[in-house]
């Protein structure tokens, strides 16, 4: 029966000629061969459990990576994040090999996507699939968002200082809305609060008027179809799972509604619908990302608002929390005089942690960044080291040496953003000829992107590449209980360094020097695939040294199955690398200092600070 089943199947696919794909039992009819570089424990799928992000094997995973990008808020490119697919290619290139990203929030546009009522356009879902697949092809997983800013552009008049995204004209017509304004605002985002139209559309969408939200859900559920039945299996493996929603608002709150009670009886409810719509798409085995009110968490204490999904329970492996972080009291240039510090952060992002762990899930910061052009684009390379610093552990630098136990677990997140034609934009703004965007991100004002084109047309960042590219548990075989990395990036001519190694390890100390470091503490798990840590392109292996219970080596060798530490290429063929850690038992404490700051060390050196390093992870852990 099998082989006469598969001769049927060969012939309804010629049959079917230019019918573009084939469903069978509703599955993903293509399969691809494994990406370049891949190992065996490679491109499995992700679930929740336990409160982490977990892969086939058992093992713990961390997402860093970027936003793709704000380039979908635009018109050029028809709500696309590229022009083309060799675009998307370089760019996904260039995300894993400069940017050390392993992930993406990939952005959507509702209003391209059912630019008619009714009607989705496959002609868009088949050209954002085909840029989708370029991340998946290069071994970066991938979370698609339907993205939303102010509801709609289509709200805004051809004259306006402001535009939006989000849904269609026609969903914007049907509302009659009054003409936008937001009175004196100083950035952007006054308009979420202060617009009228902006409020009165989005209370219209929580409240289904006109039957909105059926036809966001509809539109939803097709595109997820569609995704899922134009990729292979082993393509889908590598989607994580789906945004919902763009920074929830409810607009306006009704007669004796709070925050909570919105989030509570209309904003959870629609993600339960929408959780439906991705099971009935055959995304069941899928995470929903969902963010809660996008105020719950912000550092303005006049502009925070009770939430957090503090009413739906206990979200378990079938959400997970997705929220996002943006320093506003630094981005007014008034609340914040000065420079982020060390531990700027660990605060606002403890929460993070806490409130995951209530809910029985996980957390993504899903977007954060700062501005880095502009009056306060000064603080932003301290602003975004603390950032990733909170992001690696809740314990700031200074206090990480004496408290490693503190640091909870890392957290996933994709920073604001990745946009390759930044600064070379031809955007119509809100459809006005006369208004033409070049500069920056081409979208309020903002110019947050990592990267650019240069004038070859290679992908060139913007930012300090010790910065961007980190080392990161990628994947942990077993619990991470601790870890730090120290960058070393730079604000001006200035290097950073906010965890120094302390005097009582006088051999760690002298081994990482001047240079980078990571340290990551974990308890072993199964065993089945090995630990990995992604290496930045600052630590050629020639100029790396590993110091590990599991084995000390300077310049690591080859990866092996049977060799306890070892050097590999990342999965996708992008040059980007890893470093692996092979434990085989269960339930023992490990840890593994990687740094570039040493020169061909001494033995001695490498056994001294090995010495160290154990008895500090006994005194400090423990067993």
């Amino acid at each position: 029966m099998p082989n006469i089943r598969a001769r049927l199947l060969a012939v309804l696919v010629v049959l079917c000629g230019l019918c573009g794909f084939l469903t069978v039992a509703g599955t993903p009819a293509a399969t691809a061969a494994p990406l370049p570089d891949s190992l065996p424990f490679d491109g499995t799928a992700l679930t929740v459990s336990g409160g982490r992000f977990v892969d086939g094997t058992g093992r713990e995973v961390v997402l860093r990576g970027y936003n793709v990008s704000g380039e979908t808020k635009l018109a050029e490119n028809g709500g696309l994040p590229f022009a083309s697919v060799a675009d998307a290619k370089k760019s996904a290139t260039a995300l894993r090999a400069l940017g050390g990203g392993n992930s993406v929030r990939f952005l959507l546009s509702w209003a391209y996507a059912e630019p008619v009522r009714g009607q989705v356009d496959t002609a868009y879902l088949a050209a954002a699939t085909d840029q989708l697949r370029a991340f998946l092809d290069a071994g970066v997983r991938v979370y698609p968002d339907f993205h939303q800013d102010l509801h709609s552009r289509h709200l805004f008049d051809p004259d306006s200082w402001y535009t939006g995204d989000g849904a269609p004209r026609w969903a914007v017509e049907l509302g009659d809305y009054p003409d936008e304004s937001c009175g004196i605002c100083l950035f952007w985002g006054q308009n979420i609060t202060q617009n009228g139209a902006v409020k009165a559309a989005q209370h219209d969408f929580w409240h289904n008027a006109h039957g909105l939200q059926d036809a966001f859900l509809a539109t939803a559920q097709q595109t997820m179809t569609y995704v899922r039945q134009h990729l292979s299996a082993e393509e889908f493996a590598g989607v994580i799972g789906f945004d919902p929603y763009n920074e929830p608002y409810a607009g306006t709150y009704d007669s004796g509604q709070s925050s909570r009670t919105w989030e509570r009886d209309l904003l959870w409810p629609f993600y339960v619908r929408f959780r439906a719509r991705m099971d009935a798409a055959g995304w069941q085995d899928k995470p929903a990302l969902v963010e809660p009110n996008m105020f719950w968490n912000a550092n303005i204490a006049s502009q925070k608002q009770e939430g957090g999904l503090l009413d739906a329970g206990t979200l378990g492996p079938r959400y997970v929390l997705n929220t996002h972080f943006y320093d506003q009291k630094a981005i007014s240039a008034i609340l914040m005089w000065g420079k982020a510090a060390d531990g700027q952060y660990v605060t606002d992002f403890a929460a993070v942690r806490e409130r995951a762990a209530a809910a029985g899930t996980t957390a993504v910061v899903s977007e954060f960044g700062h501005p880095l052009a502009g009056t306060v684009s000064d603080k932003a390379p301290t602003v975004l080291k603390a950032m990733y610093q909170a992001l690696d552990s809740r314990v700031k630098g200074a206090a990480w040496w004496t408290n490693p136990a503190g640091s909870g677990p890392v957290l996933s997140g994709s920073q604001w953003q990745w946009d390759v034609y930044h600064g070379r934009h031809h955007e119509l703004m809100n459809g006005n000829p006369d208004k033409v965007l070049t500069t920056g991100d081409a979208w309020n004002d903002e110019d947050l992107s990592a990267v650019r084109l240069d004038d070859g047309g290679k992908v060139t960042l913007r930012q300090d590449a010790r910065l961007l590219d980190r080392i990161y548990p990628s994947a942990t075989s077993g619990t991470t209980l601790a870890f730090s990395y120290e960058d070393r990036s730079r604000d001006g001519s200035t290097t950073l360094t906010w965890n120094p190694v302390p005097s009582s390890l006088p051999g760690v100390a002298q081994l990482v020097g001047s240079g980078q470091y990571g340290l990551l503490v974990w308890r072993s798990g199964s065993g089945s695939a090995p630990t990995e840590l992604h290496l930045p392109a600052s630590f050629p292996t020639a100029s790396t040294t590993v110091v590990s219970d599991l084995g000390t080596v300077h310049a690591p060798s080859a990866y092996t199955a049977t060799g306890p530490v070892g050097v590999a290429a990342e999965p996708g063929g992008t040059g980007s690398r890893r470093l692996l850690l092979t434990d085989t038992d269960s339930g023992t404490v490990h840890y593994a200092l990687v740094t570039n700051g040493a020169t061909a060390p001494a033995p001695a050196l490498l056994a001294a600070a090995r010495g160290e390093l154990a008895a500090w992870a006994a005194q400090r852990i423990g067993g």
